[in-house]
Formats: structure tokens, sequence, C-alpha cells
């Protein structure tokens, strides 16, 4: 078998066998279940043009063979021995991103499927953008998704063991769905059709409500909860009805993401004072994401989740919405769902995947895909993790640079 990104296998990288890295680790089958309407249909379409027939049964061969021996090889791991992906999510995207890493012919493979799936050249808005087209979120989405998979083909090249000796693996937000395709839960194509529809749908709710998401650091005496109930009841006295501002995102310790209507936020900056924030700064983004104004998009996501075909992680796939493992295929289309509109429980996730007993190493941890975010924020969460943290770039080819 070729590399996990082959054009051969359904482009699903199945966990991490105890022999020969991603070129022969197990793979399971992709399909789409026949009916449910065309969206099904076509996304059938898209995967027969994507993979042959007899490539896909050739993967799923591999697969039964070599799944029990990684798993096993797995468990006789000591911790230092083993690794961790982290996968960015949406904010971290930038023109250039996947530049360094098309001399691996599966990159070029897995942007030439984007395109079938979404419909655009994914591959030049990445290399030459122009940027505003880039950051909306349904351009950015697809984008990061595709390209920190392609961070970890580029891992598969320069440094098989990494993947070999994975364990874990955690996304933000979108970056989820990267995490489980990482993880042999979802087939490449479907899952991008899938980041496809959430995305559009997140940027039509919102555009219907003027809202946003402000980034905000907070002594220790800080009450962010009361502080957006007083924002709510702010937007009331403006006559806004049912106004939203609360939690989005936890980060790290005196760090959180507060998002709703435009009103409540400026609110609170100009209140920063009275709530014991110390910074305040409204991030680039031109929705409320994980809130309930997100409720539109709920329903598109459910429904191409139906048509998908997931299976049970073969590593451990940590879950933005409660920060535990997944455990089984209905469990990830609930929460994949239940996100959208949940905040994203970083800070609680990265205390789930490195809790360990006093004296226990630590396992080394990579950031794929763009930006260093993940890693800064991993700093903050715990200091001894951090130590053991890379990130995997996604511009510039180093190997290529040192030649």
């Amino acid at each position: 078998m070729g590399s996990w990104a082959a054009a051969a296998a359904p482009w699903r990288l199945g966990g991490c066998s105890g022999r020969g890295g991603l070129r022969g680790a197990p793979r399971r089958r992709g399909s789409c279940r026949a009916g449910g309407g065309d969206r099904p249909g076509s996304l059938s379409d898209l995967l027969r043009n994507s993979a042959g027939a007899a490539e896909r049964e050739e993967a799923a061969a591999a697969a039964a063979e070599g799944s029990e021996a990684a798993a096993a090889a797995r468990r006789r791991r000591r911790p230092r021995e083993s690794t961790v992906l982290l996968f960015p999510g949406q904010g971290s995207q930038f023109v250039g991103m996947g530049g360094g890493l098309l001399r691996y012919p599966n990159v070029r493979r897995m942007f030439r499927v984007a395109e079938t799936v979404l419909g655009y050249d994914l591959l030049s808005l990445c290399l030459r953008g122009p940027r505003a087209e880039l950051d909306r979120t349904r351009h950015c989405q697809p984008a990061v998704f595709v390209a920190s998979l392609a961070a970890v083909e580029r891992l598969s090249h320069r440094q098989p063991d990494v993947l070999e000796s994975c364990v874990g693996a955690a996304g933000f937000s979108v970056g989820e769905f990267a995490a489980l395709v990482f993880a042999g839960a979802l087939d490449f194509a479907q899952a991008l059709y899938a980041v496809k529809v959430r995305a559009e749908a997140m940027q039509k709710a919102s555009e219907a409500v003027p809202s946003g998401m402000l980034s905000v650091i907070g002594r220790p005496a800080a009450n962010y909860k009361f502080a957006c109930l007083e924002a709510r009841k702010h937007c009331e006295s403006l006559g806004i009805e049912n106004p939203v501002c609360e939690i989005s995102n936890y980060l790290f310790p005196d760090s959180r993401v507060i998002a709703g209507h435009l009103q409540a936020l400026e609110y609170l900056q100009e209140n920063a004072r009275k709530y014991y924030f110390t910074r305040t700064k409204m991030l680039p983004v031109s929705g409320a994401f994980h809130t309930r104004l997100m409720e539109p998009a709920v329903e598109p996501l459910a429904e191409v989740l139906k048509s998908i075909e997931i299976q049970k992680p073969l590593i451990c796939v940590y879950s933005n919405v409660d920060s535990k493992k997944y455990m089984h295929s209905d469990h990830i289309k609930k929460l994949l769902v239940k996100q959208v509109v949940s905040p994203v429980m970083w800070e609680q996730t990265m205390h789930s995947v490195y809790e360990r007993k006093q004296g226990t190493e630590f396992p080394y941890t990579y950031e794929v895909g763009p930006g260093k975010q993940l890693g800064a924020i991993l700093k903050k969460c715990n200091l001894k993790a951090w130590r053991q943290y890379e990130h995997v770039d996604v511009s510039e080819d180093e190997e290529a640079a040192e030649t």
C-alpha cells in the first residue's frame, strides 16, 4: 500500500500500526450508505471518482490484517515513547499554507479530491488567496481541515515513527473532523463534505445576526458567567429579544472567548475593569460560533452525518463538548452536531489528554496544521507536557530549504 492518503485508499488513516508506519497502517473501508436523498447520492459519486472499488477492497483487507497488532503495540508502549497529535481550528489559516507540502504526491491528490468535493480550487485559495476569501468561514474550515491532514502526510514521510507511536488526538472545533479522519473513524472525502456543509451553514447563521467573538484574559477574581449575564441584560435594555452572550471557548486558566450579539460584546469591552478583565480583543470572525446563534447550522450537519459511515476510532480522540473520549459511531454523530452550539472545552480537554500519575512521563505532542496556537495554549495549561511539543509546518518545506 502507499501512504495513508494514497488515492487507492478511502482517504482514511486507520490508526498507527506497529510496523511500517502509515504505509502499513490499518485502514477501514469508507463508503456512503445507500439511499437518503440527493446529498448522499452525490457524495457517493464523489467517492467513486476518488477511489476505485478494487483499491478500496485492498484497503479493507489491510485493515483486517493490521488493526489487532496495532492496538496491541499501543497498549505496550511507555508514555515517553508515545505521541499525541493536535489539530487546529478556524482562525489558524494563512495565505501560503500548504505550499511546503506539495512535494509529497499524496498532498496534491488530497487537494484534487478537495476540488471535486468543494466545487472550487482550494489549493489556489490556500496558496494565493485573496486573504478575505480564505478567511470566510465557508472557505477557511475546509482549508484548515485539508492543510492539517497534509501536515500528517509530511510526518508520514519525514518522521513515520511519530505516527506509529500515536495513542491519542484532539482537534479544536473543525479540527475535530481532521482528528477523526486521522483516527480512522471518518473517510477523508466524506468528512470534507461534512465540513463543507458545516462551514456553509455556520456562515449563513452568522450572517443572520450581527454577532462576534471576544477574546478575554481575566484576573483570578473574574466571573465570566456573571459578566455575560449583565451583558445580556444590557442588550434587553436596548430592545434586543433573547440576546446571546456566553462563553464559547475555554482556552486556558484565566482565558476565555465570549461570543454573542455585538452589543453585548461592546458592553463587556467598555466595562472590562468592572469584571476584572485585563485584556479584551475582538476576533476576526463574523459570527458567534459555539453558541445558540449557530442553531440554524445544526440540522444541515446532522443530516449529512446521517449519510456518512462512521467507525469507532482506532486511537483515543477527545470531544470538544465534554473533553471525554469518543466511544462509538453514534456518540461521534451526536457530539459533532452538539459541538456547533456548545462551548469548546479545550482547557478541560488538555487536562484529560495529559492527566497522569505524578512522576509519569509525558508523551511527545505534535501540532499538525497551520499556526502554533494550540502549542501556546498547551504551554499555559501544562508546561511539562509542552516541553515535549513540536509544530509541523505547512508553509516552507524545511527539507527543501536545506538542499
